[in-house]
C-alpha cells in the first residue's frame, strides 16, 4: 500500500544496549518528551516467539537472549508499515507464561517511531531503516542488579532463576550479539537515562523533529 502523497516520512530511532542498561528509560523519556499521538513504541520484547507448543515447565529454559527466539521477520514488517502510513497489530508477550497473549495492540503510525530491544541493532534488517542509532551502555554490575530487581519484581522469577538465566543465555548472548552491535551506533549513551546531558540532546532533537511533522 503506498503512503498518501502528502505523507511525511517518520524518524525512526533504534535503541539498543544490553539487559538493564536503562533502553526502556531513554525510550519512554523521548516518548513523554513529545505531544500527545506524535510518537509510537515498538519494543522488541513483545515479538517473542509463542511458546505454546513447549510444556509451562521446559519453557523457562529458552535461550531468549539469542536472536532466533525473536519474530524479527514480522517485527520488521510491521515497522516498514507504520513507516508508511498503516497501524499494526502489535503481538503482546508475558513473561510471567513465557507466552503471548491472545490479544494483541493496535498501533497507529506516528512522525516518531522508537524501537527498543537488546537486538535492534544487531539485525542488519532492522538497523537499515533507522535514521537514528543509539547504544546505551552501562556497567554489568549495575545492569545484572537492575535485571534481578525487574525478574523477582515484575516476571514472578525466583533468585535462583534468574542466576542461571544469567549465566546460561544472557551474559554469553550480550557478548556474542548484543555488545559486538554498539559498533553500529551513531550514538553511545553511558549511564542511559541517568545522562541528563545526553537525554536532553537527544530530547531536544526529537522535539525538533517532531515539530517538523505534518
Amino acid at each position: 500500500m503506498q503512503p498518501p502523497p502528502s505523507f511525511r516520512p517518520p524518524l525512526i530511532l533504534g535503541i539498543a544496549g544490553g539487559s538493564g542498561s536503562g533502553k526502556s528509560t531513554i525510550a519512554r523519556a523521548v516518548l513523554e518528551a513529545l505531544p500527545p499521538g506524535r510518537g509510537v513504541l515498538l519494543q522488541q520484547d513483545h515479538y517473542y516467539r509463542s511458546q505454546a507448543h513447549l510444556p509451562e515447565s521446559e519453557r523457562a529454559s529458552v535461550n531468549y537472549d539469542h536472536p532466533d527466539a525473536l519474530e524479527l521477520d514480522l517485527m520488521t514488517q510491521h515497522l516498514d508499515a507504520l513507516r508508511t502510513g498503516q497501524s499494526i497489530m502489535r503481538p503482546t508477550y508475558d513473561f510471567t507464561i513465557h507466552d503471548r497473549l491472545k490479544e494483541g495492540l493496535h498501533v497507529e503510525p506516528a512522525a516518531i517511531i522508537v524501537v527498543e530491544g537488546i537486538l535492534v541493532l544487531a539485525d542488519d534488517r532492522l538497523r537499515s531503516r533507522f535514521e537514528v542509532k543509539l547504544y546505551v551502555d552501562t556497567d554489568p554490575d549495575i545492569r545484572v542488579m537492575r535485571r534481578i530487581r525487574r525478574d523477582l519484581e515484575r516476571r514472578g522469577r525466583t533468585f535462583a532463576q534468574v542466576r542461571k538465566q544469567y549465566y546460561e543465555s544472557v551474559r554469553p548472548m550480550h557478548l556474542a550479539f548484543v555488545e559486538p552491535s554498539k559498533r553500529f551506533a551513531d550514538i553511545v549513551i553511558p549511564e542511559g537515562g541517568q545522562n541528563r546531558v545526553a537525554l536532553d540532546f537527544l530530547l531536544s532533537f526529537v522535539r525538533q523533529r517532531a515539530s517538523e511533522g505534518g
